[in-house]
């Protein structure tokens, strides 16, 4: 296998459970009965994985451009199609930064460089869904 290719699986836990090992070999519970909420469905872990992905990546630009966060979070709201099979049509990103004299200009540099450069999971559904960010910065 080359580098540039990953390896996963699901297996069938029964009841409507499968566990999903990553390439990185760690187990990840889902439910395939939404309706129960013991564990993440696909759809909703990939809600989180975009929303992880810009996450990671704008944490890391912000703590290279030494600023001073405090606290961050990102909130993510992912819109489907009526028809089926019901894809994620649209995705909007919230950034929720605290912190102490936090720049505007390097967050919403971080952002762009996230959403247009660096976040692979975002690269992968903009094909197929629009992608709006917007932030929020609290001075600590």
């Amino acid at each position: 296998m080359s580098t540039n290719e990953y390896k996963a699986n699901v297996t069938y836990a029964g009841d409507g459970y499968f566990i999903g090992t990553t390439p990185s070999g760690i187990p990840q519970l889902m439910d395939s009965k939404g309706d129960r909420h013991a564990a993440p469905t696909p759809l909703e872990m990939l809600l989180v994985s975009v929303a992880a992905c810009t996450a990671f990546d704008v944490q890391s630009i912000l703590e290279k451009k030494r600023q001073d966060v405090t606290d961050y979070k990102v909130e993510i709201t992912g819109t489907r199609a009526e028809d089926h099979p019901r894809k994620f049509t649209a995705f909007h990103i919230n950034h929720i930064v605290h912190g102490r004299g936090v720049s505007e200009k390097a967050l919403a540099d971080a952002i762009e460089l996230s959403d247009t450069k660096y976040c692979s999971v975002a690269a992968t559904v903009r094909p197929t869904a629009t992608i709006t960010t917007s932030y929020e910065i609290i001075e600590s």
